[in-house]
């Protein structure tokens, strides 16, 4: 079985995060990064599934030069070669682009499965997985607790809401997007990162995968709220102030019905 991971990696969760002088990203300078906490998620799930059914996994990211760090991490930890598509600029990116490139650089791999974490820790747009299933002409599920192989056949588990779950059957090859939680992900061995020096890490540039792309979504700023405090009194006889208050919570406030 050829299983592909997506690792995305992101801003540690301790780091200081300043935002860049144009608004439209944080500061890289001074920050460290780790892999993204949902794909280590499936990374775990696909090392699993590859020592009890055989075969390989691949790591993939797509991000600039210090994302190799994370897909040496994956190495470290079992994966067996890793596929770096280098942009610089990998956040101006919208889901759909982003799972373009992806697409592109896993169409040649024919793998029988692909698994991504369901949701980015930094964008947390939750669509890319999605997104590369449909460009791969794949079937796919979310939100996956539990994967059992059968054959030909996925009998997946998944998470729904109010407690509830869903149990249902995919054809491979398919796409699955692992919710966190899943397992315990293992740590990389000293063994493991010694090996991880001897495995390929293959790059391919994201502007020759996808040399030109139309974004459907972009941010325009990110920012820091603003705190403001505003008080205001309401004179007069009760039952003029209580017919105020009434207004301000239906109208301002939108607390309240107006029916």
């Amino acid at each position: 079985m050829k299983i592909a991971v997506c690792v995305k990696q992101v801003p540690a969760k301790d780091a200081p995060l300043h935002i860049a002088p144009d608004g439209t990203w944080i500061r890289e300078t001074d920050i460290s990064f780790e892999m993204n906490e949902p794909d280590s998620y499936a990374l775990e799930e696909a090392l699993r599934l590859k020592e009890k059914h055989g075969g390989e996994v691949v790591a993939v990211s797509l991000g600039p030069e210090r994302a190799k760090q994370t897909l040496k991490e994956a190495l470290a930890k079992g994966a067996d070669r890793g596929l770096h598509i280098a942009d610089e600029e990998f956040y101006r990116l919208d889901p759909l682009t982003a799972a373009r490139a992806l697409a592109r650089a896993l169409e040649p791999e024919r793998c029988d499965l692909v698994l991504t974490g369901l949701q980015s820790e930094d964008h947390g747009f939750g669509q890319t997985g999605v997104l590369l299933a449909e460009l791969l002409g794949l079937p796919h599920a979310t939100i996956i607790m539990s994967i059992e192989v059968q054959n030909e056949t996925l009998r997946l588990k998944r998470e729904l809401e109010a407690g509830w779950f869903q149990w249902l059957e995919l054809p491979l090859p398919a796409v699955l997007t692992i919710q966190s939680g899943i397992n315990k992900v293992r740590y990389a061995t000293l063994k493991g990162i010694m090996a991880a020096k001897k495995k390929e890490i293959r790059t391919l540039l994201r502007t020759e995968l996808l040399p030109s792309f139309e974004l459907t979504q972009k941010l325009e700023r990110i920012y820091v709220p603003q705190k403001t405090k505003k008080t205001e009194f309401l004179q007069g006889p009760p039952k003029e102030v209580a017919a105020k208050l009434l207004e301000k919570l239906k109208h301002e406030a939108r607390v309240l019905g107006s029916s």
